[in-house]
């Protein structure tokens, strides 16, 4: 089966496809050449999800999906969350991204934290909604080269590593994205 995943994030498509392999074929936008940003303008990562969804299926109503994630500082009162992209700026950076939650945690010893993945999945017309969530810790300085986004700052709660120094297949196992697109697949055997 071929799914279009609504992304241009390297990073993210790459990740999917490796959890959909072998069974789903995923194309990315920029694999379709389609260079349109979808504005995520939405207060949730549900709705934000849905939007880039639905604007895929408009557009070439062929089954599609759409993540939105955020991650979520207890000290911060959630925050970056549904910002998460553009938390340094709309340059959606992520060095900026990191730099600005270090800056802000600067002072803070309770780093909880939690990523969490909305999955908007529409065939044939039809919507549903897949979630994961991971819990863990921001460390204090970046640790790691794999991966991508706040990887180098997120810590995973039983782990001494970084998602950044997890293999994509490691990380994979216990991501937030990795549930909830374990979620969508049981939703396709269907």
């Amino acid at each position: 089966m071929k799914l279009i995943f609504a992304t241009h994030n390297p990073g993210k498509l790459q990740e999917v496809k490796e959890l959909l392999a072998p069974k789903y074929e995923v194309i990315g936008l920029t694999e379709l050449n389609d260079h349109e940003d979808i504005p995520e303008n939405e207060s949730t990562l549900e709705g934000n999800a849905l939007v880039k969804a639905r604007a895929i299926w408009e557009k070439y109503q062929l089954s599609c999906f759409s993540d939105d994630t955020g991650l979520e500082i207890d000290a911060l009162h959630g925050a970056p969350g549904v910002l998460s992209a553009r938390y340094g700026g709309i340059e959606k950076d992520p060095d900026l991204n990191m730099d600005k939650v270090l800056a802000e945690l600067s002072d803070v010893e309770l780093r909880t934290a939690q990523f969490r993945t909305s999955i908007a999945l529409i065939i044939n017309g039809q919507e549903q909604l897949f979630h994961g969530v991971v819990k863990g810790t921001i460390r204090k300085n970046r640790s790691g080269g794999d991966g991508f986004g706040y990887d180098p700052i997120f810590q995973p709660d039983g782990y001494q590593t970084t998602f950044a120094e997890m293999s994509n297949s490691a990380k994979n196992k216990i991501s937030h994205r990795g549930m909830a697109i374990a979620a969508l697949v049981e939703f396709l055997k269907e």
